[in-house]
């Protein structure tokens, strides 16, 4: 999953401001229930209130009965934008959890829209907090910034290993609500002018604060109990005995038999009371109705409504923490089953193989018994389809999937190819699709699935790899120049060159280079200009992208052709890495960690598309990092879950959303890489999230009828 950390923001300088023309610029008090209107530009107020910087600002219609404040940025000053100032000094916002913006983008070029929102004597970095939105021309969407109020607190250096921590008042990157003194909305370092549009300036969300605080307790540690749970503080749901945790496995089974799941499904959880289509045995894509769909093997529509990762244990590193767990299930023998050592790619850990603990797989053997493992897979799909969801996703447990009761996904890697070696990547370095090593090892992974996941109905299809690093649309190409003369990127991009050009000297002549000799070429490692070797670049770009996809596609192909090829799941992707996938892939995927999908735009045309990944978190559950997307509380983080999907659902090409992920990870951060989100449906002690499961039921009830509005 992408966690590469938000873009920092400089210091906004802001001299002597010049009056911007204002007509209609309005506060306004509650438009809605809960929220608070700051600015919606229908009725007049004092110019005063606006600024500008490097900018013009006007008052516009938009539509009818819609207005807006348009505004458009010049490029001779580094954070060219607007002031807008609170009326009568200042707003209290302390009851808020965010301020939000509808931006629209009505300029021609990309933008990125920067909003800070201020107390006195805020200066980029102290006393304000800042949130960003980047917008395609044409696009519309909401600019939210966290009104944050607090930050991590690490007990000088105590707390270690985790992505969050329990926080304290104050610090860097936070804010006092109750002072807000203006709102600086701008555009960072642009090198161009741009044109974008303000509407519906609103203070809104519910303010819940953390569950963990370094303040909690004193001494501090141990902080986690028997259970794996923050020991410092209560919540709804928290565990708090053997016992209890029994008296939920029983009210449960009474709920799932109840509400056994939706009544229009067929097995799979296609839609049994609509269109009967061609039945192949197995699941494929077919446009209906002018929307894009999955295809069941019995033939009927199909929206994948999954979810990732379920599976039995996560665990997290024990090494050099023996102060921080209270009654440690692993000294104890019927847990030792659970102490491992694990890898960590990232963060403290990194590069060793601490030992580690499961609290997850200590808890569902206390609460599931000796014969766990079968119990917890059966249960596994009875929850599923209570819960109104039809697809076990990516890096599930094959002891569930298998059972072949919920339709699933499989997974296959280049693991063991040569690598780009002038590559860089969040995850690592690139895969040479050039070397042999990159398609025996994705031939050698499809070869595993023969006896398991190929050729079985219940498989949708195949995902490779994850959240490659494709970088932008020439980073492919640059990195094999960067590479050594052994790289087969390089000499196959190097033969393409001689092809094109023949004579060195004329490869010289367009890129504005000096070689000798193509072997100099071979030998070099630096970039040319990327203007003037721009058209050779992305060419290359391309080959590698396509190359990519088409040898997957094979091997997939090879073993298991009647099953669908997925993608790779970008998360960092450029257009051209994109339309090569939807050439050759079946399904292009995508792990969009946003609000919405609604208006997503596909650049490669029609083509049906899932999403691998999307999550939402909070901090009022005794965990200690939202996730990549925050929300204020468990019933934000339902309504969210419910507004993402009904806009997949209603968007003419998503077939798919799987949730990331079926768990929360360890509350003392997963020992690959510290992650520790409360991103789960469930969580350490196996216990659901009422709220989130309530929407993933709703949806689940209404999400054929939805998707046929």
């Amino acid at each position: 999953m992408p966690t590469e950390p938000a873009a920092s923001v400089e210091p906004m300088k802001l001299p002597r401001l010049a009056l911007g023309l204002v007509f209609g610029l309005a506060y306004a008090g509650v438009l809605r229930a809960g929220d608070q209107v700051l600015f919606d530009f229908e009725s007049g107020l004092e110019p005063s209130a606006l600024l500008t910087n490097d900018a013009t600002a006007v008052v516009a219609p938009a539509s009818p009965g819609n207005t807006v404040l348009r505004v458009s940025t010049g490029h001779t000053q580094p954070w060219p934008g607007v002031t807008l100032r609170a009326p009568q000094g200042g707003w209290d916002l302390s009851a808020f959890g965010q301020i939000t913006l509808r931006v629209r983008n009505v300029g021609d070029s990309r933008v990125t829209v920067h909003c800070r929102v201020d107390n006195p004597g805020a200066d980029g970095n102290r006393d304000c907090v800042t949130g960003s939105i980047s917008l395609n021309p044409g696009q519309i969407d909401t600019l939210r910034v966290p009104l944050k109020r607090y930050s991590e607190n690490r007990l000088g250096g105590k707390l270690f290993g985790m992505r969050g921590y329990p926080v304290a008042r104050g610090g860097p990157g936070t804010v006092d609500p109750a002072r807000i003194v203006q709102l600086v909305v701008f555009v960072a370092k642009p090198s161009q002018p741009h044109r974008f549009e303000l509407d519906d300036i609103r203070a809104t969300g519910t303010y819940t604060p953390p569950t963990a605080w370094v303040n909690d307790a004193d001494p501090f540690f141990p902080f986690i109990d028997t259970f794996g749970q923050y020991r410092h503080k209560d919540w709804p749901g928290k565990v708090h005995s053997l016992a209890e945790l029994k008296q939920r496995r029983e009210a449960e089974a009474r709920e799932l038999e109840a509400q056994p799941g939706p009544k229009d499904w067929d097995q799979y959880g296609g839609w049994a009371a609509g269109p009967q289509l061609a039945a192949t045995g197995f699941f494929r894509t077919e446009k209906y109705r002018g929307k894009w769909w999955l295809v069941d093997p019995a033939g009927r529509l199909f929206f994948s409504h999954g979810i990732d990762c379920v599976r039995m244990l996560d665990t997290t590193p024990i090494d050099e923490r023996e102060t921080w767990f209270e009654d440690f299930p692993g000294a104890q023998p019927e847990f030792k089953e659970f102490l491992s050592e694990g890898y960590a790619l990232k963060g403290h850990y990194a590069g060793r193989r601490p030992r580690c603990f499961s609290f997850a797989g200590a808890n569902l053997k206390r609460k599931y018994g000796p014969e766990w493992r079968q119990t917890y897979a059966e249960l596994a799909h009875r929850r599923l389809r209570s819960w109104g969801l039809n697809t076990i996703a990516n890096w599930s447990d094959p002891s569930v999937y298998l059972l072949r009761r919920t339709p699933y996904t499989d997974t296959i890697s280049s693991r063991g190819a040569a690598l780009i070696e002038g590559s860089e990547g969040y995850w690592g370095k690139f895969p040479d699709v050039f070397d042999p090593s990159f398609e025996q090892a994705v031939r050698r992974s499809m070869q595993t699935k023969k006896d398991t996941s190929a050729n079985d109905p219940w498989c949708i299809g195949y995902f490779s790899d994850n959240e490659l690093s494709w970088g932008d649309d020439t980073s492919l190409a640059v990195a094999a120049l960067r590479s050594p003369p052994t790289q087969a990127a390089k000499q196959v991009f190097v033969a393409d060159l001689k092809a094109k050009y023949g004579d060195i000297g004329r490869l010289n002549a367009a890129w504005g280079t000096g070689y000798t000799s193509w072997d100099a070429l071979l030998e070099a490692r630096q970039a040319p200009d990327p203007k003037k070797a721009r058209p050779d670049l992305t060419a290359f770009y391309t080959r590698t992208a396509e190359t990519y996809f088409r040898v997957v596609r094979d091997a997939i192909k090879a073993v298991a052709p009647k099953q669908l090829y997925l993608g790779c799941r970008f998360a960092w992707v450029n257009d051209l890495a994109a339309v090569a996938a939807g050439k050759y892939c079946d399904v292009v995927s995508y792990n969009l960690y946003r609000r919405s999908v609604a208006e997503f735009k596909y650049p490669g045309g029609d083509k049906p598309l899932i999403i691998g990944e999307f999550h939402f978190g909070a901090l009022d559950r005794g965990m200690f990092h939202t996730g990549l997307v925050p929300v204020d509380n468990q019933a934000a983080r339902a309504q969210a879950y419910r507004d993402y999907v009904l806009g997949a659902l209603r968007h003419p090409q998503f077939v798919g959303t799987h949730w990331f992920q079926w768990k929360d990870q360890p509350t003392t951060g997963r020992v690959y890489d510290e992650e520790n989100y409360q991103i789960g449906f469930v969580e350490v002690a196996d216990t659901p999230y009422p709220e989130t499961i309530a929407a993933s039921r709703q949806v689940g009830a209404r999400l054929y009828s939805e998707a046929m509005r």
